[in-house]
């Protein structure tokens, strides 16, 4: 395997070929990750949408999601808050500032994109009425109690949650083979989904559903029925919520994992 000081020295070049990737390429690689990560959102919720104690369901949801990131890393795509980590050749001075700034963007509104597609194909394939419309009810409740989040709750369970999406990048990038970049992304991105710390990308894909299902009678009034006061659940707060989670994001990421490690491995040292 890699070592951490590896890592850090690998990953400027990793960053920089980021930063400069074609921003069409960049965008339908965004998108693609948008998808990976709305996919294992989907599948997370479908498995434990019928459990009905809600600590064996958290783990369901969090046992399963950790295969998007898998996609992400191993398929190859590009995703915001991965992209976070890119302050380490912005502090070794190979890209610029507004570089970076540029790759973000970019990135993130492709995964907002590929998202939302994920919510749209599900919700036009009828997946949420499994299960007697459990998957849906599951959907609208996620999605509300994001919704329902101050912007200060929001805000620091973002920067809990890039800390260990960073930090599970940082583990598959010490592997070098599949399993082993498996084994390292698995548990932080477990830890995070089990801690119900806040995903701007998988809001992104949480929110959009949820608000597709607030669309269908059906679904809202199977909500109704399981006591679910869906007023929160609206654009205005989609937007305050990925407002804050993405600048929590930003702080996780870049400054708790990649500030620290460019300064513990990088700082001061020469380049090979």
């Amino acid at each position: 395997m890699n070592s951490p000081a590896e890592v850090a020295n690998n990953y400027v070049g990793i960053g920089t070929g980021k930063v400069n990737t074609p921003i069409g390429k960049m965008f339908v690689l965004a998108i693609l990750a948008g998808m990976y990560i709305g996919f294992a959102g989907l599948a997370a919720t479908t498995f434990g949408s019928t459990i009905e104690t809600a600590s064996v369901a958290k783990f369901a949801n969090a046992a399963i999601f950790p295969g998007g990131l898998a996609m992400v890393l191993i398929a190859g795509s590009e995703l915001f808050t991965g992209n976070n980590l890119i302050v380490i050749p912005l502090l070794r001075k190979k890209v610029t500032v507004a570089g970076m700034l540029k790759n973000w963007v970019v990135v993130w509104c492709g995964n907002l994109v590929g998202g939302i597609l994920v919510s749209l194909i599900a919700f036009g394939a009828g997946q949420p009425g499994l299960f007697g419309n459990a998957v849906a009810v599951a959907h609208m409740s996620t999605a509300l109690s994001k919704c329902s989040l101050t912007f200060g709750t929001a805000l620091v369970r973002g920067i809990g949650c890039n800390f260990l999406v960073c930090i599970a990048v940082w583990m598959s990038f010490a592997a070098k083979d599949v399993a082993g970049k498996i084994v390292g992304l698995y548990f932080p991105i477990m830890f995070f989904v089990l801690v119900g710390f806040e995903h701007s990308v998988a809001n992104m894909y949480y929110i959009s559903m949820g608000l597709f299902c607030k669309m269908n009678e059906t679904y809202v009034a199977a909500a109704q029925d399981a006591g679910l006061d869906l007023t929160n659940l609206n654009v205005g707060n989609y937007a305050l919520n990925l407002s804050a989670v993405t600048i929590g994001n930003i702080i996780g990421g870049s400054l708790m994992v990649g500030l620290a490690y460019y300064f513990a491995y990088l700082q001061g040292k020469k380049e090979d």
